[in-house]
């Protein structure tokens, strides 16, 4: 569902404050049985970080909402945004990111970055207040996520890096980070070392935080 802006809501967003205020007020021009469900809103903006579009991509129950990649980023896609920030609801009015909050912006950042439309923020509201994934630090912390990165996506940054890095010592370091990154998420010891080229034993005294 398309959410209609008024003229002076097509503005250039410079902070989360300024996005809160105009969702605030989205979710306030709702009846009171709606703002008691979870919403799901997609704000897409330009290279300026105008505004675009703001759309209403699902509405759940009280404390949860379907997402799916699709339906999250068809309309950024048809508006051809260069970056999108995603805001949802907590009827609760607890603003602390749930697992499955964090798991969510986890996934939409790895689906962003195949779509050349990255995620810049993700913000839960209430009537009341915010709470901004960016300015918190967890969006940069989640960026560093291995879970839904392809295999070949993780190829290509080890490759990149190791090019970067130049040196031989540099070009190992780099390897012993991304496979301490990957056995965080779980990965395989035996796809870790296919990806890296690192000796499993190697692998398997690499302490993870």
């Amino acid at each position: 569902m398309n959410v209609r802006l008024k003229k002076e809501e097509k503005i250039k967003i410079l902070c989360s404050e300024d996005l809160y205020e105009i969702m605030q007020r989205i979710l306030m021009s709702e009846s009171k049985t709606d703002r008691n469900r979870e919403h799901l809103w997609t704000v897409s903006l330009d290279n300026a970080l105008r505004i675009l579009n703001i759309e209403c991509v699902s509405m759940g129950t009280i404390n949860k909402t379907l997402v799916e990649p699709m339906e999250v980023f068809s309309i950024p896609l048809q508006k051809r945004a260069v970056q999108m920030v995603i805001v949802h609801n907590h009827p609760s009015g607890e603003l602390e990111p749930s697992e499955a909050d964090k798991d969510i912006t986890d996934h939409m950042i790895q689906v962003g970055r195949i779509m050349n439309v990255p995620v810049v923020d993700h913000l839960i509201i209430s009537e009341q207040s915010f709470y901004s994934f960016a300015h918190s630090g967890l969006l940069k912390k989640l960026e560093q996520s291995l879970k839904y990165v392809p295999a070949y996506e993780i190829k290509k940054r080890f490759e990149k890096a190791a090019e970067e890095k130049g040196s031989e010592k540099g070009r190992n370091d780099e390897r012993k980070q991304i496979a301490k990154q990957m056995k965080k998420e779980g990965f395989p010891i035996e796809v870790i070392a296919k990806m890296t080229g690192l000796d499993t034993a190697v692998i398997n005294k690499l302490k993870v935080e």
